[in-house]
């Protein structure tokens, strides 16, 4: 594996499968899964597997890995689920470099946070698995 298992935060843990997730995409160097915090149906973080604070700190072919896989589940999710995706780069709420895609249906609301049930995060795990 490409990632430091010195780093300990979530996004490690669930790389190395210690922790589960509503996983829609993984390539060699990426992982991609449903926010389990969403702000619309179908919000997900894409990952790299290397362990790195910001997404800057990536080398160039990991970075270019991440973004060629953000463009691809943008892509798939867009045409899934038929509405705009908005891709936002944070940083700040889990060590880990990582991209968010969200859908942006009528109902979305910066900030807002959904309640979703385990079913309606496996159905949406469902819908956008590639």
């Amino acid at each position: 594996m490409c990632y430091n298992l010195g780093m300990d935060n979530v996004f490690s843990k669930i790389i190395r499968g210690e922790i589960p997730c509503y996983k829609i995409y993984e390539d060699e160097k990426n992982l991609a899964f449903l926010d389990i915090a969403p702000e619309s149906k179908g919000h997900t973080l894409v990952i790299p597997k290397a362990n790195v604070d910001k997404v800057y700190e990536l080398d160039d072919e990991d970075y270019d890995a991440l973004f060629h896989a953000v463009k691809k589940i943008a892509k798939h999710m867009e045409d899934v689920l038929g509405v705009r995706i908005l891709m936002k780069v944070v940083g700040t709420d889990v060590p880990h470099a990582h991209v968010h895609l969200m859908p942006l249906d009528p109902m979305w609301k910066h900030g807002r946070t959904l309640k979703l049930s385990e079913a309606e995060f496996k159905e949406i795990q469902d819908k956008l698995a590639f």
